[in-house]
């Protein structure tokens, strides 16, 4: 018997271990979707929505638990988790269920007499979501609802760090009273999705986490010519420009920077400052880091939490004693945070000056907290290096010119600009990325066509 152990990088300790589905378990859940598909993709659009608004509210309902559950799990401040839930997820959730009835609306032509014509969105059938750890709820959120809403049934794996997660969908289903088979979580090994891809009664995957990750992910579904949804690395740029409102740039900048101990998809990664300010926004950049404060998550005062395990941190000390090791200078290290400790998940906010694109620290995905940052000289300057990265998820701008802002963001390798923002997911826009950074579309009036496919109808009357 194969057993999953979610252990908290809090401590150490031993949150949950759960059994890991064997392969009669994973066929038992791949025909109970199969055979839920026929009642579920019958289902009124009205219906499908109402059982999502109170799978939704269910969640909110049970959110003090889920708060506690996502710190044990991955180590995020208590005093944040809550917003997971009853910010983000409904809103993104929300905000779908509000245009699903317009956007799977079968597609008119023009008419012609003597024929009814017309195109209809069906669903693609079972989803299967590989969810990951990092924003457990909002990411799963993504692809969950509108694929329920399209009329497929659902599978979601969720990362072995995160495993409660999915008992929670489960449990927010069951309550809110849809269909059996219609979602189901399953606690699987690799090798076990692999096969799931490899099985006809699964018609589309969603997968977020790694470049390695989806890569494996396509070529298990490859030959299959099934839909493969990913949302990969990333490393995404901020750059300043000699006119932002250096205040809001440095408070956002830092935010952006370390929220989530820099465990963001897109957090930002790598800082471009133009060199008539940059002296200014550095000063300040250092002096609201210092002000965090590294703890014990479930303390109140806790602003920043310990990342997700102790290799992972590993990983991000190893990064930066290279670039040191190369020439770059720490202005912020983990000697000003008292929780800090080598070989231990607990890493303060570290900023570093002096690097350059010939460091890792500024190329390669760190998704810590640590930050480099650069002088440039103009925005050519700043464009070049911004797009001297093999991922494209977002890049952020701050700027006083939205003719700038626009001219800038249309020669960014990027899915999403922004301008005196950053890390943030407006529900209303779609999600995506470019290169490395995955081939996902979510969210948007646009987040409901990989979970369709057109079927025309064309009918010749009598």
């Amino acid at each position: 018997m194969a057993v999953q152990q979610i252990i908290s990088p809090i401590d150490g300790s031993v949150v949950a271990e759960r059994e890991l589905a064997s392969d009669s378990v994973v066929d038992a859940v791949l025909a109970a979707a199969q055979a839920a598909q026929t009642v579920w993709r019958a289902t009124a659009i009205a219906e499908r929505i109402r059982l999502c608004e109170a799978m939704i509210a269910h969640l909110e309902a049970s959110v003090a638990d889920i708060a506690t559950e996502i710190s044990w799990q991955m180590g995020r401040p208590v005093r944040y988790t809550p917003n997971e839930i009853l910010r983000g997820a409904q809103e993104r959730a929300r905000y779908m269920m509000s245009i699903a009835t317009e956007e799977l609306a079968d597609v008119s032509v023009p008419p012609v007499d003597g024929f009814t014509k017309h195109i209809e969105r069906t669903p693609v059938g079972t989803v299967l979501i590989v969810a990951p750890w990092n924003y457990p709820y909002l990411t799963a959120i993504n692809s969950l609802i509108p694929a329920l809403l399209a009329g497929n049934t659902v599978i979601m794996k969720h990362a072995s760090q995160t495993l409660l997660c999915a008992e929670r969908f489960t449990e927010a289903c069951a309550a809110a009273g849809f269909p059996a088979g219609v979602f189901q979580h399953v606690h699987a090994s690799h090798s076990a999705v692999e096969r799931m891809i490899q099985d006809p009664r699964i018609n589309f995957v969603v997968f977020t986490g790694s470049v390695q990750g989806g890569a494996a992910m396509e070529r298990a579904a490859a030959g299959r010519f099934i839909g493969v949804g990913t949302e990969l690395g990333g490393k995404d740029p901020s750059y300043v420009r000699h006119d932002a409102d250096l205040a809001l740039a440095i408070s956002e900048n830092v935010d952006g920077t370390f929220f989530n101990s820099g465990q963001s998809c897109c957090g930002i990664e790598r800082i471009y400052v133009h060199d008539s300010v940059y002296d200014a926004f550095v000063e300040g950049f250092v002096d609201l880091t210092k002000q965090y404060v590294l703890g014990n998550p479930m303390n109140a005062d806790t602003t920043i939490g310990p990342m997700v395990n102790a290799a992972a941190a590993t990983f991000v000390r190893g990064q930066v004693s290279a670039a040191l090791a190369s020439g770059a200078r720490a202005l912020v290290d983990e000697s000003h945070f008292a929780a800090s400790a080598t070989g231990t998940a607990y890493m303060g906010p570290t900023v570093l000056v002096n690097v350059d694109h010939s460091m890792n620290i500024m190329r390669e995905e760190s998704f810590g907290p640590v930050i480099g940052i650069m002088r440039v000289r103009n925005d050519d300057e700043a464009i070049a290096l911004m797009n001297d990265s093999p991922y494209g998820l977002t890049a952020c701008l701050w700027t006083q010119d939205i003719a700038a802002a626009q001219t800038i963001g249309r020669r960014i390798e990027t899915g999403t600009v922004f301008m005196n923002r950053c890390d943030y997911v407006d529900p209303t826009l779609v999600w995506s990325g470019v290169k490395d950074t995955g081939s996902g579309i979510a969210l948007s009036r646009l987040g409901f066509g990989p979970y369709t496919r057109p079927k025309s109808f064309h009918l010749k009357h009598n």
